[in-house]
């Protein structure tokens, strides 16, 4: 008996997902809520869990193929459904026996994962296609994914060397009448040595999502950005006195992060445009502010949102960003948190960005751009000082936020941030 397994549901207004990967091939154990299959929704990538214990069976669809929540993509055999295959491969129909079409399909699939030795090869489904457009025995190739698994890569390489290698039922070629001279390379081919190779890779969902919003920011909205610098002495003094001991008290790393999130919090209060989105002909404000901070994962730029940054302590603001940035390689961010935020915080500096122009994130009105600290000379009461200095980006929405008030926002960050006192008594 084999139970099916169905996209589940994935979230609000998200409808249909791509497969990412298959966790688990034909005839693998599978324990109950064991992770079977991996798919890519535009937000976040979501495994997709066994109902119950028991063995791989069919898989419905491909890496790469489109499906909807509550399609059925595989089933799970039970142990003795599993052993069927098995049993049936062993029959050897007698004389006079019709072998179905489905049966020859059967031992041929059989075949090809097994190849001529006796330890069963595993194939996906896209290399099984490979190995049956180029008829070459995966037995016999030494696979280079993870744990020895034959990729596609691999049985293009063996069909090629399969190609090349001389014919037994072919007479020798005649030999050349006389050596040709050497063909000179082209000029472009100067230089060059070894195989130049082009591979094409299908953009996932979420990279296709990334670039449809980011494109439609950019013909929606009347985007500008406005530039300051800050010196980052203060900040940087008060995290070394008292680092240890908020580490000690909060079990949590005293990040700039923290700071610049206050900071935000306190700006937006004197310029609340900057926190709000238009929405038809009407401009919604917010008495709360949501903060989407951009974090990298494996497979692009994701937004999760701190919910009410605003209200929240240095300690409760560190440790969220942490988890998140945890998750984000690991995937396990759920929609709820990918979803909503009032502004961003992008801190390109964590990656060495000097400056940049940051893009917002819709219905967003505006997003901040860290950057990296460097020591630079600044004049300070008259005289040259060697002072650690960031750039800030101030990209905005010019619809909503007028200039003065753009500036004034990002003028109330630097204050904050080089009187840290100010983020104490509200100023």
């Amino acid at each position: 008996m084999a139970t099916e397994v169905k996209v589940p549901t994935l979230g609000e207004s998200i409808t249909e997902a791509t497969v990412g990967e298959w966790l688990k091939q034909p005839g693998d154990a599978v324990e109950a809520d064991e992770a079977i299959a991996s798919l890519e929704t535009d937000k976040v990538s979501v495994d997709v869990p066994s109902p119950v214990a028991g063995v791989m069976g069919e898989q419905k669809f491909s890496e790469g193929d489109t499906v909807e929540v509550g399609t059925v993509i595989a089933t799970i055999k039970d142990g003795e459904a599993a052993e069927a295959p098995a049993a049936k491969a062993e029959h050897e129909p007698g004389p006079g026996e019709n072998i179905a079409v489905e049966d020859e399909v059967a031992e041929d699939n059989e075949e090809m994962e097994h190849g001529a030795g006796t330890e069963p090869v595993t194939l996906s489904p896209a290399v099984r296609r490979a190995v049956l457009e180029h008829g070459v025995d995966p037995s016999k190739i030494s696979g280079t994914g993870k744990d020895g698994r034959i990729t596609k890569d691999d049985v293009i390489a063996a069909a090629k060397a399969k190609d090349a290698a001389p014919k037994a039922d072919k007479p020798a070629a005649t030999p050349a009448p006389a050596a040709q001279p050497a063909q000179k390379p082209s000029p472009s081919a100067k230089g060059v040595s070894g195989e130049r190779r082009e591979e094409r890779v299908k953009m996932s969902r979420l990279r296709q999502t990334i670039a449809k919003r980011l494109k439609d920011a950019q013909n929606t909205a009347a985007l500008l950005t406005t530039f300051n610098d800050v010196d980052m002495t203060a900040v940087m003094e008060a995290r070394a006195k008292y680092k240890d001991e908020f580490a000690k008290k909060h079990g949590i790393r005293l990040g700039f992060m923290g700071f610049f999130t206050k900071a935000v919090a306190l700006a937006a209060k004197d310029v609340p445009s900057v926190n709000a989105r238009i929405d038809g002909d009407e401009i919604v404000y917010h008495d709360y502010l949501d903060v989407s901070v951009a974090v990298s994962a494996p497979k692009g730029l994701v937004v999760p949102v701190i919910r009410s940054a605003d209200r929240m302590s240095f300690a409760e603001i560190e440790t969220t960003i942490a988890d998140f940035g945890e998750r984000a390689k690991e995937g396990t961010l759920s929609m709820e948190e990918m979803q909503g935020g009032t502004f961003t915080i992008s801190n390109g500096g964590v990656f060495g960005s000097l400056l940049s122009t940051p893009i917002i994130n819709p219905p967003q009105s505006a997003v901040l751009g860290m950057h990296r600290i460097e020591e630079r000379p600044v004049a300070v009461n008259g005289e040259v000082k060697i002072r650690p200095m960031m750039y800030l980006a101030l990209s905005y929405d010019h619809r909503l936020v007028d200039g003065r008030e753009a500036v004034t926002f990002l003028v109330r960050i630097k204050e904050a941030i080089e009187d840290p006192t100010r983020l104490l008594i509200d100023l």
